[in-house]
Order: structure tokens, then C-alpha cells, then sequence
């Protein structure tokens, strides 16, 4: 039987829940349209931009794969066209979004803090660490964070980037887009990028591998000022035991219960959880019942609203 308290939180999840099941289909129209003022919001900008890098990468393939030229850069229409097609996948829409929420939250925590976006506290002390093998993995993951932070700058996200099921989507995504008379040219583009593609190499999966390598450990990148955003992220979802798109967004600065919850799911204390929705966003308002209820209770609730969400 719920307690009050759980009745609280589970009401403010609901409303967190119904905000997140609406956004790939808002942005979609939203970033279809050609209405300047649409891509004012930091938000809907980043993702533009990321949608019209990642059309680029998919034309620059095309002609790589039939033409013996240098890429010309395809024509203005073409691209755009394209982009506005991708926006219509919800799935490569809902990655874009939260690599923006984490890209945003990163370059305000450097701003605030004085955070470096690659090169953290904690990732220093792996860099450091006297386990060789250890060392060479977070050597590759802040390498990996690197090049992703340098996109990102530019708006831009690397197609070698994507995890797994979004590559894929995308090329099926390009497949229907395409139609029947440009399938051989597709095909041959989708050959190449297969062939180029590693999903063990992306930075997801890179700080995956890092964070489950600390083992028992991973528990000290809970605390985002020393971690930094990446880290932290990454140690949340596994921890917690979400996706890790689900824990980005949960660092959304309407989404405070989630990320609470989250948070003591991993049994990090009241007064923790806490510390680290202040240094995320200062002056939120936490709800107080989250330090009544058990780490046990935390995760069962999350895991509740995971099926309306993923619904």
C-alpha cells in the first residue's frame, strides 16, 4: 500500500512523466518549422544544430560513396529537406534533446563552478591511477569527451557517437527517406558508415565502461562537482539503473523529483541527495519527502514511472 508520501512523489513524477512523453512530438513540429523565432529557445538551437550536422554527415557519405570528387557540400534544399525528415524520428529526436540538456548543464556548471567540461577532478585522478589498464580506459574516455565537447561547440554530433539503437534507427530512418530511386546510392553511403562504425570507441560507451570499471567506487561520481556532468550522468544511470538518456534529462530543471529520486535510489543519503540538486540547479525546490522514503521505495517508483514513460 503507498504511503502519503509516496502518493506526493509519485503524483509529481506523473506530471514529470507527462512532460517527457510530449516532448519528442512538440520538438518535431517545432523543429520542422521554418519560424526563425522557434530556434530562440538555447534548447531547440542545439538540437537544430545537431540535426543539420548530422544531415550533412549522412549527404557527405552519400556523395563519398558514388562521386570521385572532393564533397561539394550538397545543395541548400536537399539538406534542409533532410533534416526536417530527420526530426520526424522520435527516437534520434529524444537522444539529440537529451544531449542538449546534458551539453547545457555542462557549460553552466563551468561557467558557475569553474567545472571543466573533459577534464574533471575525478577524471584526473583516473588519469592517474596506478592500475595501467584503468588509467588507459578513463585516458580513452576523456579523449572521446574531448572531441565531444569540441561538436558540440559547434553545434555539431558525431554519427560514431551514437549508441547502437539510435545508429540504427537513423539508417532506417535514411532508408525511408530516400525512396526507391536513391536506394543504391543509400546503400552504398550505409555500407561505409557501418564499416566506420564502432559503438565500443562512442563516449557512451567509453564512460560506461569507465564508471563499471570503479566498480563499488562509481559511487564517488555521484557527486557532480568533483565528477562533472559526463561522469555523473553516466554513474547516475547505472546506479540507478536507467537508461542513460533518462538520467540526463532527469538533470532537466523541471524533472528536480526524478533526479531526487534517482539519486537516493543509489542509497545516497538524504542530506546528499540533497547537496547535489543544489549545486545542479540552485534555489529548486526539492520536495521534503524524499527524505522519508527508502532507497528500496525510491527505485520501485522510478522503475513505475520508467514504464509510463517508455510507454
Amino acid at each position: 500500500m503507498a504511503t502519503d508520501v509516496e502518493t506526493l512523489l509519485r503524483g509529481d513524477l506523473d506530471q514529470s512523466d507527462r512532460a517527457l512523453a510530449g516532448v519528442a512530438p512538440v520538438l518535431s513540429y517545432l523543429l520542422a518549422s521554418s519560424g526563425q523565432s522557434l530556434i530562440s529557445d538555447d534548447l531547440l538551437a542545439r538540437m537544430r544544430g545537431m540535426l543539420s550536422d548530422i544531415a550533412g554527415q549522412l549527404l557527405r557519405i552519400q556523395e563519398e560513396a558514388t562521386a570521385p570528387f572532393p564533397f561539394s557540400g550538397g545543395d541548400d534544399q536537399s539538406h534542409d529537406s533532410l533534416m526536417v525528415k530527420l526530426a520526424a524520428n522520435t527516437r534520434l529526436l529524444s537522444h539529440c534533446f537529451a544531449v542538449a540538456v546534458e551539453a547545457q548543464l555542462s557549460e553552466e556548471l563551468e561557467l558557475r563552478l569553474g567545472l571543466d567540461q573533459v577534464l574533471s577532478p575525478l577524471m584526473q585522478e583516473l588519469i592517474a591511477s596506478k592500475d595501467a589498464k584503468l588509467a588507459e580506459l578513463a585516458m580513452a574516455a576523456m579523449s572521446a569527451q574531448a572531441r565531444f565537447v569540441q561538436a558540440r561547440r559547434r553545434m555539431g554530433l558525431s554519427l560514431n557517437d551514437l549508441p547502437a539503437d539510435i545508429f540504427h534507427s537513423l539508417m532506417a530512418s535514411w532508408n525511408e527517406i530516400a525512396g526507391s530511386s536513391a536506394a543504391a546510392t543509400r546503400a552504398k553511403g550505409e555500407a561505409l558508415l557501418r564499416a566506420n562504425y564502432d559503438e565500443s570507441l562512442g563516449r557512451t560507451a567509453l564512460l560506461t565502461r569507465l564508471v563499471g570499471a570503479l566498480g563499488g567506487a562509481a559511487r564517488a561520481a555521484l557527486a557532480v562537482d568533483h565528477a562533472g556532468v559526463a561522469l555523473f550522468v553516466t554513474s547516475l544511470a547505472a546506479l540507478s539503473k536507467q537508461p542513460r538518456e533518462l538520467a540526463a534529462l532527469s538533470c532537466h530543471d523541471t524533472q528536480g523529483t526524478r533526479l531526487a529520486l534517482a539519486l537516493r535510489s543509489t542509497d545516497l543519503s538524504p542530506e546528499r541527495v540533497i547537496e547535489q540538486v543544489a549545486l545542479l540547479h540552485p534555489g529548486a525546490e526539492l520536495p521534503q519527502e524524499v527524505a522519508n522514503i527508502s532507497a528500496d521505495r525510491a527505485q520501485v517508483l522510478l522503475e513505475e514511472s520508467r514504464s509510463g514513460v517508455d510507454g
